[in-house]
């Protein structure tokens, strides 16, 4: 019996593309690390429906994408579109960022994480 409304492509896909990690997705993965002490739970690459997000808070229903050239193109913008329609039809908030502010204004960029995860993230590091 499967225990997953996952199709298997989608999920061999998104194996493939944790171990594929580029750099400003590294660079994101470091910034959200830092916040698992105040609660935030993301997973990489996880696949949502038919699509996968880059960075996922499951419970929060938070998505974080690190957008690269290819979302630039006419294609990536109305892939975008329609995937972000699907997310938001399943409750989710997408958080979008660019590759190049992700790895040139960490800082900037943790900054308005921070501030839109605010209302889940607990006052004090758990222990």
């Amino acid at each position: 019996m499967q225990h997953s409304n996952i199709d298997p492509k989608t999920r061999t896909r998104a194996k493939r593309l944790r171990r594929e990690i580029t750099k400003a997705e590294a660079a994101m993965w470091d910034m959200l690390r830092d916040l698992r002490p105040f609660g935030a739970r993301f997973r990489r690459e996880t696949p949502i429906g038919p699509y996968i997000a880059d960075f996922a808070w499951l419970s929060a229903r938070i998505v974080i994408e690190v957008d690269g050239d290819t979302h630039e193109t006419d294609h990536g913008r109305r892939h975008d579109l329609r995937r972000d329609a699907f997310m938001r039809s399943q409750g989710f908030k997408i958080l979008r960022f660019d590759n190049l502010d992700v790895i040139n204004a960490p800082d900037h960029v943790f900054i308005k994480i921070e501030t839109q995860l605010a209302p889940f993230l607990t006052k004090e590091p758990s222990p």
